[in-house]
């Protein structure tokens, strides 16, 4: 954890001034974060800096990444635990995948207060890939979890880098299907939280053990809606349906098998299947606008695009939060994560971290998962372990589903 900072480091902070001038976007030499004895430079490609934000809670202190792509030695991808249905703290996340940095990522299932005995989920609101697999994709609006969206935003919502190594703002939506000898179905799910209304969804051995119970509860509009009464299970395993059930189940879902959820309509779809029937079940994340692969991808909502904000941001409510943006055509990142030190506790609003990345550099900027989630890990000089760099609200920090890791290879 982060110690108290000392004099010395106090004078070397980057300040905001009133005005919103920026000295110093990377503070190379500077004072360290955690005690280290060099700062700056956490691996050839990325930077580490601090700075003050003057804001209207009072002064906000803000830790910076930034990640130059254009360096071949230097790669981001989806930290995450091996299962969208976990959960661990972000130090454990790039540590275990040998990242040099990190922050938490997107908005998640946290607890299901709604449904008594619904056991929460941990999965992400969102769609996600890592190392070019995909992961899972977005629930319905009204089922996420966290602030209200922007106008004009949705779940499905990404920061994603492609195959090409530039960073993009986009979209990605579910295109599946179910076909069997009694018809095709659209698939309405993969591997998430909540199912639309009257769909069948995907669960696949990425999903991890959690009940699939919660895919069938709340509706498109509101997430505290009842549980459906009218569900149906179905697993499929190398190719042909293994086993049904009335209700969704749980427990580790082997490669190769798929357990098919349906709710309302998709149930009374599912009915029509027998043990021993062929099916073949397919799905993939498509992209709204770039016809570039993607690499990784993590979900969240957009704030800024080509140096604009999006109309309608919130300008009222602070809190300590994380966001990530690009510049130089997708080149160069930016990873912002506020402190959540008592004295920095008032944090920034969403228009405020807005005009923060637009200062640190940004021209396209995306909202990540805030409060107690918020977490900026790195490697300092000489060690071989990341440690915390800023204060996490709670005091420790909150286990996470995925988040942003930075790597670097000599």
């Amino acid at each position: 954890m982060v110690t108290r900072r000392d004099a010395r480091f106090r004078s070397a902070l980057t300040v905001f001034t009133a005005c919103g001038a920026l000295a110093g976007a990377a503070l190379v030499g500077a004072a360290p974060a955690s005690g280290a004895e060099d700062t700056g430079t956490i691996a050839p490609g990325v930077e580490y800096s601090e700075l003050d934000i003057p804001a209207a809670k009072g002064v906000a202190h803000a830790h910076v990444l930034t990640v130059d792509l254009r360096n071949p030695h230097v790669r981001v991808d989806l930290l995450h635990p091996g299962a969208v249905a976990s959960r661990e703290p972000v130090s454990r996340l790039a540590g275990g995948q040998g990242a040099v940095a990190g922050v938490n990522g997107d908005f998640f299932n946290i607890e299901e207060s709604q449904h008594p005995g619904v056991e929460a989920t941990g999965a992400t609101v969102g769609p996600a890939i890592a190392s070019g697999h995909a992961l899972k994709a977005a629930v319905p609006d009204g089922q996420r979890f966290g602030p209200a969206l922007p106008p004009g935003t949705h779940t499905n919502d990404v920061f994603g880098v492609g195959v090409d190594r530039r960073a993009r703002l986009d979209g990605l939506d579910l295109a599946g299907s179910v076909r069997s000898e009694d018809g095709t179905w659209p698939l309405g799910g993969f591997n998430q939280y909540a199912l639309p209304v009257g769909s069948v969804g995907a669960f696949t051995s990425d999903w991890g053990a959690v009940s699939r119970l919660r895919a069938t509860c709340g509706t498109d509009t509101e997430r505290a809606a009842p549980c459906s009464s009218d569900t149906y299970e179905v697993t499929v395993r190398d190719g042909r349906v293994a086993s049904v059930a009335d209700t969704p189940g749980g427990g580790g879902i082997a490669p190769g098998t798929t357990v098919l959820v349906g709710r309302e309509a998709g149930a009374r779809s599912l009915r029509k299947l027998s043990v021993g029937e062929h099916v073949l079940v397919r799905h993939r994340l498509v992209a709204g606008s770039s016809r570039v692969p993607y690499r990784f991808a993590v979900g969240g909502y957009p704030m800024m695009t080509g140096g604009v904000p999006l109309p309608g941001l919130d300008d009222r409510t602070s809190a300590v939060r994380t966001a990530v943006g690009f510049s130089d055509h997708g080149q160069r990142l930016q990873l912002l994560a506020l402190d959540g030190a008592p004295e920095f506790r008032g944090g920034l609003t969403i228009a405020e971290v807005t005009a923060a990345m637009r200062r640190v550099g940004s021209e396209d900027a995306f909202s990540l998962d805030g409060g107690g989630s918020t977490t900026m890990v790195a490697r300092q000089p000489g060690s071989d372990t990341v440690s915390v760099l800023n204060h996490p609200t709670g005091g420790a920090e909150r286990p996470v589903p995925n988040g942003i890791g930075v790597f670097s290879r000599p």
